[in-house]
């Protein structure tokens, strides 16, 4: 284990809130918390700190998966078309918003706001899917099917138009732009909800879509316009200055378009993107160069080495190649590398691995965990075993279970605020963290993975 590894997340004021319930709020701001099953008490998880973080209680992680999706489902998934209580301090333009993951909610003022809700909605339905299977729980199908309608509603439906299938995957750069790569991180779920109900009208809202972005937005040689902008029906221009696009391979999905239609040019592009990024590496395993990484201040973005890391493995799977595996491998490293002795990582990681010490990062380790799966899946290199406990544990630690405020329970806490000089809660709470632990933990039940 890395020595970075010794710089430790945990605080002993984290640990006692979110096993003993978080923060006291008055009212549960029109939300409905319906329980799928008895809450564990407080301390269930941990007897001793030192002997959990290698070993994973099966029955726990299961338990954890539910409580997972119930907050998913019955808290942070919109109900109504119209925003109520929630804010959009980006101003989304979205018409429709039922279905849609509303993914941010601070403990200190109990405000929910939105950030990328398109993508974020698409990876609650790989989620919720996953989770169902795993845990032989059809009934989450239904908030998977919703979330889809949302996706399926805030797109270009005329099929006359000749953008038609633009996904409208607004984030929170400004309400005028459809984001390139969170339509690709949209699109998977799409297909394995089609897979799991056999309606194929998902598959066909994610094939017509990765149709639309190589027609408009695959500039060539590995790189991807970023933005599309709704309202002129023109792609966006990079900065002067800029890099032109980035290599975007997110989840894999030319690859897996190819494998579903037969077009051979899906495939080509997957592979000029894999090979753009095993030319512009930096450092191993991660690509600084390009953003959300900033390479000026030295700050990796902790799902970087995931999205980009993760669609080597199905390049090597697919070619036989091993540059694509090796590189996946160096991905998988730099997880390692970047997690502490505890489980978790921060969002700003630098190239020595040094950190702040807020802002911590959840979703990334959750990320990690999804990575190491397949790396041990493929190389059966008892290493990657090792870390995925502790990264769950971490998961299984920041999740809440018995909160007061009913905004929080089966929550995940994502991060943790600096100080701001007041007594508020510092608990940052975004969909992203029980969206990917929901993956992480579905994979390692449905796959029997031995930890």
């Amino acid at each position: 284990m890395n020595n970075t590894m010794l710089k430790s997340t945990r605080r002993d004021f984290l640990k006692v809130a979110a096993l003993a319930g978080g923060v006291p709020v008055a009212a549960s701001e029109g939300k409905t918390v319906r329980a799928l099953m008895p809450v564990a008490p407080a301390g269930a998880l941990f007897t001793s700190t030192s002997n959990s973080q290698s070993q994973l209680d099966r029955a726990t992680l299961r338990q954890g998966v539910l409580t997972a999706c119930e907050w998913i489902s019955n808290v942070a998934q919109m109900q109504t078309d119209t925003l109520g209580i929630e804010h959009n301090s980006f101003n989304l333009r979205h018409r429709h918003w039922r279905g849609a993951l509303r993914g941010e909610y601070r403990a200190s003022t109990h405000q929910w706001d939105f950030y990328g809700p398109v993508w974020h909605t698409g990876q609650a339905i790989k989620s919720l899917v996953w989770a169902s299977q795993a845990l032989n729980r059809p009934e989450l199908l239904n908030a998977a099917r919703l979330g889809a309608e949302f996706i399926g509603t805030e797109r270009v439906t005329d099929r006359s138009d000749p953008d038609y299938a633009l996904i409208y995957a607004y984030e929170g750069i400004d309400n005028t732009t459809a984001v390139t790569s969170g339509v690709f991180e949209a699109v998977d779920g799409l297909w394995v909800l089609a897979d799991a109900t056999g309606n194929n009208q998902y598959a066909e809202w994610a094939d017509a879509a990765v149709a639309w972005e190589a027609r408009n937005s695959y500039l060539g040689d590995g790189l991807f316009r970023d933005l599309f902008d709704v309202t002129t029906r023109r792609p966006v221009a990079a900065d002067a200055g800029a890099k032109p696009g980035r290599p975007l391979n997110d989840d894999a999905v030319y690859l897996k378009a190819f494998r579903r239609g037969g077009n051979n040019e899906f495939r080509s592009i997957f592979y000029e993107v894999a090979d753009r990024l095993l030319r512009d590496e930096e450092p191993a395993g991660n690509w600084i160069n390009y953003g959300p990484c900033n390479a000026a201040t030295g700050m990796i973005h902790p799902r970087q080495a995931y999205w980009w890391g993760l669609p080597m493995i199905d390049a090597y799977r697919d070619s036989h190649d091993a540059r694509y595996l090796d590189c996946a491998r160096r991905a998988g490293k730099w997880y390692q590398n970047a997690m502490r002795v505890d489980g978790g990582m921060f969002r700003v990681t630098r190239r020595d691995f040094n950190t702040d010490s807020f802002s911590h990062a959840t979703s990334g380790v959750a990320c990690a965990v999804l990575l190491w799966i397949e790396l041990w899946k493929e190389t059966h290199d008892e290493a990657w075993l090792k870390s995925i406990p502790i990264a769950l544990n971490f998961c299984l630690l920041m999740q809440f279970r018995n909160a007061l405020d009913p905004n929080l329970q089966g929550a995940l806490i994502e991060g943790v605020e600096a100080p701001d000089g007041s007594d508020s809660c510092p608990y940052y709470i975004r969909d992203l963290a029980a969206i990917f632990f929901v993956q992480a933990a579905s994979r390692m039940i449905t796959e029997q993975i031995p930890v």
